[in-house]
């Protein structure tokens, strides 16, 4: 499926009734979810004079990290990235938020990748959103807290993408970051790739698969 293929499919599921829809986007870490949401938001807001007239609206899950002093009391700082080291119940309220308010500015949490930590309040999502994207890792999951987030989402769109190429990008982030060669390495073989096994095993829960390839050949 195309780029022009998937806006028109985002474009078809606006509510009729008002509400506004949630479209999920999930694959494994590198797998490009965040720029096939950008790509998304962009292609779908071409028409908006100014952010408060965008009908489309982009909110990553990345703003529900758990901070690294939280990770830190919980034993869990060596896990990051993990199902466990997420706001999961928060998220899920959040998008649950999104999709009644539709009356004023609701923000949303970003997420600061010089300092590695989540930051309040720096995504506004104005009334005139029809849709919003959120992209995340464990939209699909099966574990309490994750399965309140996909009860809030219209679909979830799995990112399916090359593994060489996923982990070299995936690796050369992690340097970007801060990280050196090696422990970007690392961290991909044993933080990154745990975790990407458990979304590989929730593909067939998903409404639609994105092959990424195929979009970036077209």
């Amino acid at each position: 499926m195309m780029l022009p293929e998937l806006l028109d499919r985002a474009s078809s599921l606006a509510d009729p009734r008002g509400g506004r829809t949630v479209i999920g986007i999930v694959g494994a870490p590198g797998a490009g979810k965040t720029t096939l949401a950008e790509a998304l938001v962009r292609g779908l807001n071409a028409g908006a004079a100014a952010p408060e007239e965008a009908r489309f609206a982009h909110v990553p899950m990345d703003g529900f990290h758990l901070s690294d002093a939280e990770l830190a009391r919980l034993g869990l700082l060596d896990r990051k990235g993990a199902p466990e080291t997420f706001d999961a119940y928060g998220y899920a309220a959040l998008l649950a938020r999104l999709r009644t308010e539709r009356g004023h500015v609701v923000y949303a949490p970003g997420f600061e990748r010089v300092l590695e930590q989540p930051v309040a309040g720096t995504v506004p999502v104005f009334p005139a959103a029809e849709t919003v994207v959120s992209e995340g890792n464990y939209l699909l999951l099966d574990r309490p807290g994750w399965r309140e987030v996909r009860q809030q989402c219209t679909e979830v769109w799995y990112c399916q993408q090359d593994d060489a190429l996923r982990l070299r990008r995936l690796t050369e982030r992690h340097v970007l970051f801060g990280k050196t060669p090696e422990a970007a390495a690392a961290w991909v073989r044993e933080v990154d790739e745990r975790n990407a096994e458990l979304i590989r095993a929730t593909r067939d829960r998903a409404d639609l698969v994105v092959d990424l390839e195929s979009i970036a050949a077209g």
